[in-house]
């Protein structure tokens, strides 16, 4: 059971509904907003800032979703873990791609392009002060400075609320794999998924 109760979306701000066409969505789609909602202008500007992110993205939604799925391993959040978008997986991510991030630098399948984005992605989740200019340097190797800017805005919403959403336990609406505490968990381990409607 999730750590913050999760408020039915017939009780949110109504702007807030309307924003997330609540009417459309499962209760797992409408995700950590079931508690942001107790908190309904931070809920609206997170809501906004997600919305806008993904759908003015400028990084391929393969690498977006590589990084995203890498930072929830680091972060444990299982039901980040648990989702594959729909974007993402016409885009070329499948199980086998995801079983790449177990040893990204030796995929032969990564680019040497998604490798640097996901060297990056690894540091901001566990190591963020070893990213240097050599870091961003590598970086210039293959994304522009937008693309860059971008990247380090996805990891810092993965990463924080990834963690967050560990924290609240948000696991009673994935597949049994992904509720399972008795150790660390990665999402190249378990091919069982849920994928959104949107």
């Amino acid at each position: 059971m999730s750590r913050i109760a999760k408020l039915s979306p017939e009780t949110w701000d109504p702007e807030l509904r309307s924003m997330l066409k609540t009417e459309t969505k499962s209760s797992f789609e409408l995700g950590n907003m079931r508690m942001l909602a107790h908190i309904p202008e931070a809920a609206k500007a997170v809501a906004h800032l997600m919305m806008t992110v993904k759908t003015k993205r400028i990084l391929p939604e393969r690498l977006a979703e590589l990084v995203r799925l890498r930072i929830a391993f680091h972060n444990q959040c299982r039901s980040c873990m648990a989702v594959r978008y729909a974007g993402a997986a016409a885009d070329g991510v499948d199980q086998d791609l995801v079983c790449s991030l177990e040893r990204p630098a030796e995929a032969k399948d990564l680019s040497d392009a998604d490798k640097a984005a996901i060297d990056y992605a690894d540091r901001f989740a566990i190591n963020h002060l070893s990213i240097d200019e050599g870091v961003y340097d590598g970086l210039r190797r293959h994304f522009t400075e937008a693309e860059i800017v971008e990247l380090g805005l996805w990891c810092a919403i993965c990463s924080g609320l990834g963690r967050l959403n560990a924290t609240w336990d948000m696991v009673e609406d994935l597949p049994s794999a992904y509720q399972d505490k008795s150790g660390p968990i990665a999402p190249w381990k378990i091919s069982e998924t849920i994928t959104p409607n949107k």
